[in-house]
């Protein structure tokens, strides 16, 4: 989670060894509140590995199925 979305999108999309290299070239959710990012961020933690693969790939049917 970060308050400076464009220096974090930098730090993943970098070859850098601070950003997550599984998420390197995807794009961030953005919300409104510190709340519902941290919400949402347990929510995903919680999820199967196929479950967050269906998300960042944007397989939405799959990702209602899993």
């Amino acid at each position: 989670m970060t308050t400076d979305i464009d220096k974090r999108l930098k730090e993943h999309n970098s070859n850098s060894s601070r950003g997550a290299k599984y998420l390197r070239g995807k794009t961030p959710e953005k919300y409104l509140d510190i709340k519902s990012a941290m919400n949402r961020e347990l929510q995903v933690k919680k999820w199967t590995r196929a479950k967050k693969e269906a998300l960042i790939k944007g397989e939405l049917e799959l990702l209602k199925k899993l």
